[in-house]
């Protein structure tokens, strides 16, 4: 079966490029057709969606800091009494 082809330009970046060559290299095809295939393979494995992309960063970022609720709770109670002594009116 034929199959149609829509012919692009893209600006890629050196190193890029040389890891598509790499690629093509290793799988002993076109550069074209190892675009298409590193294509198929991310979009096979699915784009995750920002914002849990985002919390999961921030979970692992708390889980990283070792903070649990308690730490968090003390750290935000320290911040505002600290916050309220630069606010009290000074003698």
């Amino acid at each position: 079966m034929a199959r149609t082809t829509i012919r692009s330009t893209y600006a890629l970046d050196v190193e890029t490029v040389q890891l598509l060559e790499r690629l093509a290299r290793q799988w002993a095809v076109s550069k074209s057709e190892a675009l298409r295939r590193a294509i198929r393979a991310a979009a096979e494995q699915g784009v995750p969606d920002e914002r849990e992309a985002r919390r999961v960063a921030w979970r692992q970022l708390q889980t990283g800091l070792g903070l649990t609720r308690e730490r968090a709770r003390r750290w935000e109670r320290q911040v505002r009494e600290e916050r309220r002594a630069w606010r009290a009116p000074r003698s």
